[in-house]
């Protein structure tokens, strides 16, 4: 290592190194700052002996001032239940609609709904309630079985087609594929198209709409507008909860998917359902 030297500009010695002709100055920390620097290990070593710091075999060492994370999460939780016992008692005793009238238990209910919902709802309808194939879109207006509150809160409590509720919502298509031939199922669905849009081939949707009146009329009405009271599905307002082009309904008729919802009562109980109703209502979408 090279013989350090003083500098003859700024008169500070050198490391001794040197790049290119270049010499490092040996320029010594501000003592301000070198004091700082202990300061900070000082109060580190303090912090680990105040509170739960060094790791051990199976736990941590706890800290002369017993301060506990956890606990503290736990206190905090317990006086935010405090504050909200009234207002979750009200909505245990309320009906709905007296919920949806009080500005304040309803602006908690939504609130409580929207965090209710992230837990339980959004893996299936999404985080915005948007829906995804297979899965209803929440913020539209396109309701199988209503879309008033107190049909919100039925169908969230009892589901669709669940087992595990006596009376849970249940609508079933029959599988046309076993009906109807081939030829009448692409002419039904082309005249199901026509209803939003334009068919691929008229003279098909002019011969299903007869296949239609004799097959489908019954739930879904004549021109297509469904029946909330059955659960069929409104075809003429361009919501499809399948696919909307020919083939995509003609699937549907042929070997219809019969989706499942959980019934949610006895899992959450009825306060939680009743805030998860006054949330879904709030989107826009329902009645």
């Amino acid at each position: 290592m090279s013989e350090k030297k003083i500098d003859e500009v700024s008169g500070v010695p050198t490391t001794g190194h040197e790049w290119d002709g270049i010499k490092e100055l040996d320029t010594p920390m501000p003592r301000w700052w070198v004091w700082t620097f202990y300061g900070t290990i000082a109060w580190a070593l303090a912090y680990t002996i105040a509170y739960p710091a060094w790791p051990m075999i199976s736990s941590a060492t706890k800290g002369v001032l017993g301060y506990s994370s956890r606990q503290e999460l736990a206190t905090t939780l317990t006086d935010v239940a405090a504050q909200q016992a009234d207002l979750r008692a009200a909505i245990a005793e309320k009906p709905l609609d007296e919920i949806l009238a009080d500005e304040t238990l309803r602006r908690f209910a939504t609130s409580a709904g929207a965090a209710a919902y992230k837990v339980n709802c959004s893996q299936c309808h999404g985080s915005g309630a948007q829906g995804s194939a297979g899965y209803p879109n929440l913020n539209d207006d396109d309701w199988l079985w209503g879309g008033d509150i107190d049909a919100i809160h039925q169908t969230i409590a009892h589901g669709a087609r669940s087992e595990s509720d006596a009376d849970t919502r249940v609508s079933e298509m029959p599988a046309f594929g076993d009906i109807l031939s081939a030829d009448e199922i692409r002419q039904v669905a082309a005249h199901v198209a026509s209803f939003t849009g334009t068919p691929s081939d008229a003279a098909l949707a002019e011969a299903g709409a007869q296949v239609f009146a004799d097959n489908c009329a019954a739930c879904h009405g004549e021109t297509g507008g469904g029946d909330a009271a059955l659960g069929a599905p409104n075809l003429a307002d361009a919501i499809w909860l399948y696919g909307s082009n020919e083939a995509a309904i003609a699937a549907q008729v042929r070997t219809p998917k019969h989706g499942v919802m959980p019934a949610w009562q006895a899992r959450l109980g009825d306060p939680t359902v009743k805030q998860l109703s006054v949330y879904i209502h709030s989107l826009g979408g329902g009645q």
